[in-house]
């Protein structure tokens, strides 16, 4: 048997509108390498959508707040615009959160923590800094 150094994928494109929606298939020729990226890409998209970054993408989809501890020990409370494999996100309407000791002069007893907070209209997180995500319990 002799393999096809091409084959055929049968693709639905979704055209959405405010009142209607456009349905319609294609059958298109393509490489086995466009195959593969296909399909890599519809795995990826079912990761998303079953993994542990369901959590990220619960939250775009709906609107929703996630709670993201990151490596310097701050708290970002945001909604996700959107984000990568890599756990990069652009976040929206966020709150940081921290805590700081203030320094005393000699002598003196140690001075309790404060807790601080800064408001973040939109900002983007590299993904290496971040520890865990965690849904908003409301």
């Amino acid at each position: 048997m002799v393999m096809s150094p091409y084959c055929t994928a049968n693709l639905f494109v979704k055209l959405l509108c405010k009142t209607w929606t456009l349905q319609f298939s294609l059958d298109v020729q393509m490489s086995p390498k466009q195959c593969l990226g296909i399909m890599s890409v519809k795995n990826e998209e079912e990761e998303f959508n079953t993994g542990p970054l369901s959590v990220l993408m619960m939250s775009v989809k709906n609107n929703t707040q996630v709670l993201i501890n990151c490596r310097n020990n701050r708290k970002l409370l945001g909604r996700v615009r959107a984000f990568d494999r890599h756990c990069n996100m652009v976040l929206e309407n966020v709150r940081e959160m921290w805590t700081e000791v203030p320094k005393t002069g000699k002598g003196k007893k140690k001075a309790l923590p404060v807790n601080k907070d800064r408001f973040i209209s939109k900002m983007f997180l590299r993904g290496d800094s971040v520890i865990i995500v965690l849904r908003n319990p409301k």
